[in-house]
């Protein structure tokens, strides 16, 4: 919505003139480690590890944007210990969630939804995690590092027309400092969902109309759907063939791939209650967008 972002832009202004800026951190993050896959496991070390991955991730101040309590970006990442192949070497995948709030309701419509499945990486008893901007630190702190850069570049990309791209910027940096580090993840040569493809299709600039898409669904969207969902639900639906025009060129690309990980239940919802025209329209806009999810954009036509 417009005057939420003008209270950012306005928050932001007035921390830059300040004399003594403030910064505050932005993600609010719950982390939950799951070790029911191993067999044996101590568990005073894996609580440690979660708080401290948790305050981390909280209590860094990633960007020079001031952010009240109440704008902190929610996200959770939940990490599935698999295995313990060497001593404080873990194999693991990992679920990170994020979203953002809807202007006038209590909504929360999620933003970010992905499983990494190639997380290898070494936790000392009592490491202190630390980033440092140049070199490669370790593969846990460019881990979480990365993906916060993700997050926070997703939310602004869904308040400022291509506003993420700084923090994409610094998780591609972040990438290619990893890339020589033997883990995987990080190369081009991998998952087609990886690392590597879901920041390169952010910073590049074949996918920008769909980042301007994501952009228009949100404020012009989803910001206004309470107080004019026929309006908003044509809005949706534009963008969501602007989406489908850059899926005909690159399907199974990653940008896409997270959109509708993030976006098929609420999409669904949206169009459920349209007239039957617009639900037709939608239905069949989705179909090509993302023919794996058939049961499910069906709801929209029952």
């Amino acid at each position: 919505n417009f005057n939420f972002l003008m209270l950012r832009i306005l928050s932001f202004l007035i921390t830059l003139f300040s004399p003594l800026s403030i910064y505050s951190q932005e993600l609010n993050t719950k982390v939950i480690i799951n070790t029911e896959k191993l067999q044996s496991s101590e568990s005073l070390i894996f609580e440690e590890m979660q708080n401290s991955i948790e305050q981390f991730l909280n209590n860094k101040i990633w960007t020079e944007d001031k952010f009240e309590s109440e704008e902190r970006i929610n996200c959770n990442f939940i990490i599935n210990i698999l295995n313990e192949p060497s001593s404080n070497i873990y194999e693991a995948t990992v679920q990170i969630v994020s979203s953002r709030p809807i202007f006038n309701s209590s909504y929360e419509s999620i933003l970010f939804n992905h499983g990494d499945r190639e997380w290898v990486f070494e936790y000392l008893p009592s490491q202190n995690i630390e980033f440092t901007e140049n070199g490669f630190n370790d593969n846990l702190t460019s881990l979480i590092s990365f993906y916060a850069f993700i997050i926070i570049g997703t939310d602004y990309d869904s308040f400022e027309k291509l506003g993420g791209d700084e923090s994409f910027q610094k998780a591609w940096k972040i990438l290619n400092e990893s890339q020589n580090s033997g883990y995987k993840g990080w190369d081009q040569f991998g998952s087609k969902q990886n690392r590597y493809w879901i920041c390169e299709n952010f910073i590049n600039p074949e996918f920008r109309p769909v980042r301007e898409a994501i952009y228009n669904y949100h404020l012009s969207g989803l910001d206004s759907f309470y107080s004019n969902p026929e309006e908003s639900r044509d809005i949706i639906l534009n963008n969501l063939i602007e989406i489908n025009k850059v899926n005909t060129k690159n399907f199974n690309s990653s940008i896409l791939n997270l959109f509708i990980n993030a976006k098929s239940d609420e999409i669904t919802n949206i169009f459920k209650e349209a007239p039957l025209s617009v639900k037709r329209n939608a239905y069949n806009v989705l179909m090509e967008l993302s023919p794996s999810n058939s049961d499910l954009f069906n709801k929209i036509l029952e």
